[in-house]
């Protein structure tokens, strides 16, 4: 099979995991016969400081030309420390979704058993966890009107839904609950806000379509505490954009390091797969990053957007494994060997 990827390094630390999953990729696709085609493209800080734009037109057409993209991180002190700041990596970020399409973020949590003592929550509590958050990704507080008035005295950031957003959305949520354990969480504050109360009865409409699916509508607030009371209760979570940027991230440390969770966004175009963690820029060209949460995503990549499922299950078991010898970075070796970005990478290819 000929996989053609746009691979988009980004900033900090994202050209060194990303060099680590294109190794195993590489591994993988040569073990099962494959060939990879590799097209770089600039994003974020990198691209600015190339063309003056975060996600140039050159780039979106080199992803709208691929069978799928694969992302490192983007962001940089430089303009994290200047709030006058015109242009922003992250404007890239929310300018890629919105001209791909890509409406639903795929965020998964679940443990791994050589690590589930790292975790800051206790064993018993997290045992089993396996649960997978869809976040709503072009609308909402992040896409609404916003400004300052007043003479910058007052900001304000409209939040704004439609009916349309959510359905494609929860359409999603209602499919993956159908491949899982049948169990759907809607998660709002429609006590409160008219958009939650638009999200909660546009999902209560589409249960007779699923009539297998058991939902359930749960406040953010309560969904938050629970998540670290009992997050083996929850399977599959569907919310909008502001909760779920909060709620996942949450969701994240429950593994023991935000270093190993990957994540997938899909929608009308070419789906994009990458780490949750940031550009990291303190790391920057310390060969010390965890890849193992961009080398997961190439492995969603793999099994999404080309139905590959031998092939992700090979990198998902040579993480497993690598983790269970301690073949790990310094965010999880604590007192034992510290292996630098590049060796793991080259380990786990090496594995394959």
């Amino acid at each position: 099979m000929k996989l053609n990827i746009a691979l988009l390094a980004g900033d900090g630390i994202g050209p060194e995991v990303i060099d680590q999953a294109v190794k195993v990729s590489d591994a993988v696709a040569k073990k099962f016969g494959h060939t990879i085609t590799w097209t770089p493209a600039l994003t974020g800080a990198a691209a600015i400081d190339a063309v003056g734009e975060p996600y140039p037109d050159a780039t979106h057409d080199i992803c709208m030309k691929a069978d799928a993209v694969l992302f490192g991180a983007i962001g940089h002190p430089k303009y994290d420390n200047d709030p006058s700041a015109k242009v922003r990596p992250e404007q890239g970020l929310l300018k890629m979704r919105k001209k791909l399409g890509l409406f639903a973020n795929v965020r998964p949590t679940f443990t791994f058993p050589s690590l589930i003592d790292k975790s800051p929550l206790k064993r018993e509590r997290i045992e089993g966890t396996d649960l997978v958050f869809l976040r709503e990704l072009t609308g909402g507080i992040y896409f609404g009107e916003k400004g300052r008035r007043d003479n910058g005295e007052t900001a304000y950031d409209n939040c704004v839904y439609t009916r349309h957003e959510v359905k494609r959305l929860a359409k999603k949520g209602f499919e993956l609950a159908m491949t899982r354990s049948k169990k759907l969480c809607c998660v709002d504050k429609a006590n409160v806000l008219e958009t939650s109360r638009l999200w909660r009865e546009t999902v209560q409409t589409m249960e007779k379509e699923y009539p297998e699916v058991t939902v359930s509508y749960e406040f953010v607030d309560a969904v938050a505490m629970r998540l670290v009371q009992w997050p083996n209760s929850y399977d599959v979570l569907i919310t909008e954009n502001l909760f779920g940027d909060i709620l996942t991230d949450e969701a994240s440390v429950i593994s023991g390091s935000m270093g190993l969770m990957p994540s997938a966004s899909v929608g009308e175009h070419t789906s994009l797969y990458e780490p949750i963690h940031g550009s990291y820029p303190q790391a920057t060209g310390l060969d010390i990053a965890n890849p193992l949460a961009t080398v997961l995503s190439a492995a969603m990549m793999f099994e999404d957007a080309f139905g590959l499922i031998d092939e992700a299950k090979a990198i998902r078991d040579v993480v497993d494994k690598s983790l269970a010898e301690g073949i790990v970075t310094e965010d999880l070796a604590e007192k034992n060997k510290a292996y630098k970005t590049s060796e793991v990478g080259d380990w786990l290819a090496s594995h394959i």
